[in-house]
């Protein structure tokens, strides 16, 4: 599993670790049943606090991401197709928001925005 963090990140770190990991569980780089890195391995491995990788192994429990065993530790909880696109269509939202404020900043229409967009759309 790898996770990068960044101190330039207006992101609190366990964001970053949070966001890293549905990443790899959506996009199948995790599977389900997989074992996650202990808290204490991943919080030395990443150099943070243990509380760090506590705080965002329960935001990850909480959305139905992974489940964790008492005495067995943290695995890739299988997801359904709808989850998962619903988790999609949540982040493309967010990401989409910020890029709206930041279009507006500058004045840029929504002509321009769908302009640029659809441009973007096709490259990829």
């Amino acid at each position: 599993m790898d996770i990068i963090l960044s101190n330039s990140s207006d992101e609190s770190i366990y964001k970053q670790i949070v966001s890293q990991i549905k990443t790899q569980i959506m996009n199948g780089t995790l599977s389900p049943g997989e074992a996650l890195p202990s808290m204490r391995v991943l919080a030395s491995q990443l150099r943070i606090s243990l509380i760090t990788t506590k705080r965002a192994y329960e935001e990850l429990e909480k959305d139905g991401f992974i489940e964790n065993y008492v005495g067995r530790g943290c695995f890739v909880k299988a997801q359904n197709t709808e989850f998962l696109r619903e988790e999609g269509i949540r982040q493309t939202e967010e990401l989409l928001a910020k890029a709206c404020e930041n279009a507006k900043r500058y004045n840029l229409s929504l002509e321009e925005i769908k302009e640029i967009l659809e441009v973007l759309y096709k490259e990829n």
